[in-house]
């Protein structure tokens, strides 16, 4: 009896692998045939043999579906940073995620050199005002190591119920020994879109992140400045933006430009390689735009940036940024699960690919306080994509993409880059004051805020 238990769970573990290969060869119809000297179904009988001895001979009885989703994972994390596996509770955390109003502690996360590293504490959440800080090492959750935890799982287990407290322990530059953060879960809202108006005619307009609502918000918070008195300059904060959905990008993009290509991508099959343009419809007006960067703006900030760059429509002014030029397709799998699988690369309007390499700025600025801080001493190494284990390198720009298909699917956020040690420029939900006093001493928003004026002087020159 229990023979047939171990065979029947061995049938169904070998069905569950067969239509993950399934639905990957689907969507990957049409790439080249494996070699005739390495058929697939001979690796497939090799994996199916192992599986087999691992349930006779293992030392305890084993979970068969644990096995065949662990062997998933590492199949797709061996790929590239980007390609994984997503049982299905990690799936639904990722779509929760990209609606924007999840229960955690409002950090984003990445792993670095096999560490799971703070990206950035999330402003006016439960991890900024706890203290978390960009570069943090977090060792542990609640006691456990986070040694050889993934990304997802580690998301996992830091979410959850609204006031329900989860300690941290990190490794901070500077300190001897590990420090415990007991941080209290909260109900995390993502703003993705914040704005100021400033005097003669500057706008300013942060976006956090590229979630299902952010090009609609921005407009809207444009309109309404402008209803305050005409635009005559705007800054446009992509900062440690980390991305999101793609066609949110292509919007973004639309809205500032009258025409042209705003993004291509190319890929191994024709499916793939994608054009996206811009439309005259309401696109909003000439005025001048600095386009704030640095290396935490990564994957569709890189792609507002590049266009705007490549149609002379902004000047692009900070740090090299993060350099995620790929794209990720999600495909959901019929018990729930989904395989999160690099397609395609990204390339701006004039043929440059993001990947590895980033956009770099016209203008580059440091990023810095004007005010000298008490801990400005520690230093953290901002990571780029080039320095991911296991990065695709960069693929040049032969490629042209003639295909206007629909992606099958949008791009989602993934493992983003660390933010710097400055803190992007406060606007909404923080007291006038302090608001103030923040952007007044950044260099980098200081620059673009002067570059404006500066161009309006010269206008003005020019007319008489």
């Amino acid at each position: 009896m229990e023979r047939r238990s171990r065979g029947r769970s061995l049938v169904l573990a070998i069905g569950v692998l067969l239509l993950v290969l399934v639905a990957m060869h689907a969507f990957m119809e049409g790439a080249s045939v494996a070699k005739e000297e390495d058929p697939p179904y001979e690796y497939i009988k090799r994996f199916t043999d192992a599986l087999s001895l691992v349930q006779q001979h293992y030392v305890e009885e084993v979970d068969v579906k644990k096995l065949i989703y662990g062997s998933i994972k590492g199949m797709l994390s061996d790929l590239d940073p980007h390609s994984s596996f997503m049982p299905p509770e990690m799936f639904k955390e990722m779509q929760v995620e990209t609606q924007g109003s999840f229960g955690g502690l409002g950090i984003e996360i990445t792993i670095r050199d096999g560490v799971l590293t703070v990206v950035s504490p999330i402003e006016d959440t439960p991890a900024f005002r706890a203290g978390i800080k960009a570069g943090d090492r977090i060792i542990k959750i609640d006691g456990e190591m986070t040694k050889d935890m993934t990304l997802m799982e580690a998301v996992r287990k830091m979410r959850g119920p609204k006031d329900t407290e989860i300690t941290i322990s990190v490794m901070r530059s500077g300190l001897a020994s590990l420090m415990d953060v007991t941080v209290t879960r909260d109900i995390i809202h993502i703003q993705s879109v914040k704005n100021r108006v400033f005097d003669k005619g500057i706008r300013y307009v942060r976006l956090t992140q590229f979630q299902e609502r952010t090009a609609e918000d921005m407009a809207d918070r444009i309109a309404e400045m402008a209803a305050e008195g005409p635009v005559r300059g705007l800054i446009l904060d992509l900062r440690n933006n980390p991305g999101g959905l793609l066609h949110q990008a292509v919007k973004i993009s639309d809205y500032f430009l009258k025409s042209g290509l705003i993004v291509y991508t190319d890929g191994r099959n024709e499916e793939q390689n994608l054009k996206y343009y811009a439309h005259d419809d309401g696109t909003e007006g000439s005025y001048p735009i600095v386009v704030l960067v640095n290396g935490g703006s990564a994957s569709a900030s890189e792609i507002v940036a590049g266009a705007l760059q490549d149609h002379g429509r902004a000047v692009i002014m900070g740090t090299e940024t993060f350099g995620k030029g790929s794209v990720q397709t999600i495909i959901p799998l019929e018990d729930g699960s989904a395989v999160r699988l690099t397609t395609s690369l990204y390339y701006t309007p004039s043929g440059r690919s993001i990947q590895a390499t980033g956009i770099a700025p016209d203008i580059t600025v440091e990023e810095g306080l004007v005010v000298k801080r008490e801990d400005d001493q520690v230093e953290f190494h901002r990571v780029k994509e080039r320095d991911l284990r296991g990065h695709l390198e960069n693929g040049g720009a032969e490629s042209t993409g003639e295909s206007a298909t629909p992606l099958p699917a949008e791009t989602a956020p993934d493992a983003a880059p660390p933010a710097g040690e400055v803190p992007p420029p406060a606007a909404d939900g923080e007291e006038a004051g302090k608001a103030e006093d923040r952007l007044a001493r950044d260099v980098q928003f200081q620059r673009a805020h002067e570059l404006l004026q500066g161009l309006q002087v010269f206008s003005g020159i020019g007319s008489n």
